[in-house]
């Protein structure tokens, strides 16, 4: 289990870098990423949120735990249409709300394996994919939304933090 960074954590600001091999050590923190994934409970987790600056991703939206991508150095190849739907984060804990963003995207990337592959999604998946992308940028859903509705989430999240330290 990985600790997760929680916003407004300034190294949830860095950018990722590339990973030049994917070795086992590449291929531990993806498996540590994905228990701390499911554990959480998630459907997505970025390198960057558990403090480790490279471009690695796991994502599993299926209801059985059964449907777990990795995706090292993803890019995203294309994108098509916009739609809008609710996103929440687990660095942004009990905090959702609208986000605008590709109706469908192909994105290439490296397998567990360190084989390249193509993939092409939409809805859930596609924002998900997306989302954790965003994360290897250094940027974060909330960031979206207005500036007032920022404020708000980093109060109501210092005033949860206190109440629970």
């Amino acid at each position: 289990m990985l600790p997760i960074l929680r916003y407004p954590d300034p190294r949830l600001h860095k950018k990722a870098a590339k990973v030049t091999v994917v070795d086992e050590s590449i291929r531990k923190l993806a498996a540590d990423m994905a228990e701390t994934m499911y554990a959480a409970p998630g459907i997505g987790l970025a390198a960057t949120q558990v403090d480790v600056h490279k471009q690695v991703i796991v994502i599993d939206v299926s209801e059985d735990k059964s449907g777990l991508v990795t995706f090292i150095d993803p890019e995203i190849v294309e994108l098509f249409g916009e739609c809008e739907g609710e996103e929440g984060c687990l660095s942004v804990p009990g905090i959702y709300d609208r986000v605008t963003r590709a109706q469908r995207v192909k994105v290439r990337a490296l397998g567990v394996d360190g084989q390249s592959f193509e993939l092409e999604a939409e809805g859930l998946l596609g924002a998900c994919i997306q989302h954790e992308m965003d994360h290897l940028q250094g940027k974060l859903f909330v960031e979206y939304l207005s500036r007032l509705k920022q404020d708000r989430i980093k109060s109501r999240l210092a005033k949860k933090a206190r109440i629970t330290a």
